[in-house]
């Protein structure tokens, strides 16, 4: 079997080449810097490297060419977030896996993309980011439309390794303080990229398992008071998740541009559930191992 794995140097691309690889899978990643650090490590591991242009389609039709599946990971332009480009460069993979004649498409999209956004209070009046929301469910409706014989859409939820360095959400909490606007009972949905990496892997490798479905990945659900309390228990230090309203948290360095994110998920939660991941018979690597393994 061979793979063409989108965004091989980044998070979930990585993962999912590690997991494959490890698998004694063929794996063709797709990058844009041949000399990277990261690209160098995938070389070393077995993978073939090859550059392309999720705005380029002729690239990416040659890059799919002779493969069985592909992993998808469109990405949108973080300097036109208000932009089409992680739509249109969505509909370009779909296409040039389509047009290479790739059988099997396994896509990365986010927790709660389609039904459950559309269906929540707040969003027929507007009041939540419908673009963000909006263009992640057009790429995921694309895959379903591609005729492909096999597909899945995976739907992660929030990365453990946002409390790697500084992220949109939780700042930089080097100072042992986290700074959220999520409410004291807001559970958020973590799950490990690994975890992200082995669902793919699965999917890809095991035709007819995930099927046509789209699975919601979770592996625990957390207070930000209960994830600060893991964070001082495995590094001895003692790290606090201060509960301050989404205002009180820009104030103190929190991304205004966050704020409508932070609302829509006090208000209306996320569908991920790690019970449900463990019915499916998908790894779930818990917060406290996630931090002994990463931060200990």
């Amino acid at each position: 079997m061979s793979v063409l794995v989108i965004g091989a140097t980044g998070n979930q691309g990585g993962a999912t080449a590690r997991s494959l690889l490890d698998r004694g899978v063929a794996v063709r990643a797709l990058v844009r810097d041949l000399g990277s650090d990261k690209a160098r490590t995938l070389q070393e591991r077995g993978a073939e490297l090859v550059t392309g242009d999720l705005d380029d389609l002729p690239s990416l039709v040659a890059a799919a060419e002779g493969m069985d599946a592909v992993f998808s990971i469109p990405y949108p332009d973080v300097n036109d977030l208000a932009g089409d480009a992680e739509v249109v460069r969505g509909h370009n993979v779909v296409e040039a896996a389509r047009t290479a004649g790739v059988s099997h498409l396994v896509h990365s999209s986010v927790s709660g993309a389609g039904e459950f956004h559309r269906t929540q209070p707040g969003w027929a009046e507007g009041r939540w980011d419908t673009h963000y929301w909006e263009s992640k469910a057009a790429v995921d409706e694309a895959v379903r439309a591609g005729g492909f014989e096999h597909w899945t859409v995976l739907k992660p939820a929030t990365f453990m390794e946002n409390l790697l360095g500084w992220s949109y959400l939780f700042g930089d909490w080097s100072s042992s303080t986290i700074i959220s606007g999520f409410a004291a009972d807001t559970l958020i949905p973590w799950t490990a990229v690994d975890d992200i990496g082995e669902v793919a892997a699965t999917a890809l490798t095991e035709p007819g398992r995930l099927d046509g479905m789209d699975v919601e990945l979770a592996s625990e659900r957390l207070t930000m008071t209960q994830t600060a309390e893991i964070l001082s228990e495995v590094t001895g230090r003692t790290i606090s998740a201060p509960v301050l309203t989404p205002q009180q948290a820009v104030e103190r360095g929190m991304l205004p541009a966050m704020v409508n994110a932070v609302e829509q998920i006090n208000e209306n939660g996320a569908p991920a559930r790690p019970e449900d991941v463990r019915a499916l018979g998908l790894p779930t690597t818990d917060f406290r191992t996630w931090a002994r393994r990463t931060l200990a």
